[in-house]
């Protein structure tokens, strides 16, 4: 396996020209683009991390566009995922916007959403949350998922962590953009440290949600 040296500047070229031209034509000419600057570089990125966080499910660049509108063939972004749990684990991307990493679960079975809920609903589990994702903003996390707008059955909008309770799925993401780091062999370092930085969120939700 090839060592990870950065991703280059022409594989975000690659994206950007993709989003103009989503075709079978311009993958096609481009493919060995995409095989050597992108996915070869996220193997091997993910081949560093893998022995603290696990092994990375490397998505597959084409779309299922069965039953979407959108029937453009090929997706915009390369993601990686670690699975530690249904749903949940650690994720980073590469697409014309740069590099972007994350980690939350990010979809739930309504068996494991009502865990969430019941959990977010106690202090002794939902106040340590809150805390905890108060500690990732002011580490420069931004907070999201996917979340209801109205209160979910069985609480009402006084709820002192409705907001939380609104979520359906939680997931905390940081975007590295084009700092020149991306272009090094260092974003390794950088992706472990804010990996071992979400690792509480992560170890919360698999012990009251997904786990």
């Amino acid at each position: 396996m090839a060592d990870f040296t950065g991703f280059t500047t022409e594989a975000l070229d690659f994206y950007d020209d993709l989003e103009l031209d989503n075709t079978k034509a311009y993958w096609t000419q481009h493919k060995a683009v995409y095989d050597d600057q992108v996915r070869a570089p996220m193997v091997a990125l993910m081949a560093l991390l893998e022995q603290e966080f696990g092994p990375a499910k490397i998505f597959r660049p084409y779309r299922d566009v069965r039953f979407a509108a959108d029937k453009t063939p090929y997706k915009t972004h390369q993601g990686a995922f670690v699975a530690v749990g249904e749903a949940t684990g650690w994720y980073a991307d590469l697409s014309a916007a740069g590099v972007r990493v994350g980690a939350g679960f990010y979809h739930a079975d309504a068996e494991r959403l009502a865990r969430y809920r019941r959990a977010v609903a106690e202090e002794v589990h939902g106040l340590p949350l809150e805390r905890l994702l108060a500690k990732l903003r002011r580490s420069q996390w931004e907070v999201g998922g996917d979340r209801l707008k109205t209160s979910p059955r069985g609480f009402t909008g006084d709820h002192p962590r409705i907001d939380l309770l609104r979520h359906r799925s939680l997931v905390i993401s940081k975007q590295y953009g084009f700092e020149p780091v991306i272009h090094t062999p260092e974003l390794a370092d950088r992706i472990r440290k804010d990996w071992r930085q979400a690792r509480p969120l992560v170890d919360w939700v698999l012990a009251n949600a997904t786990g």
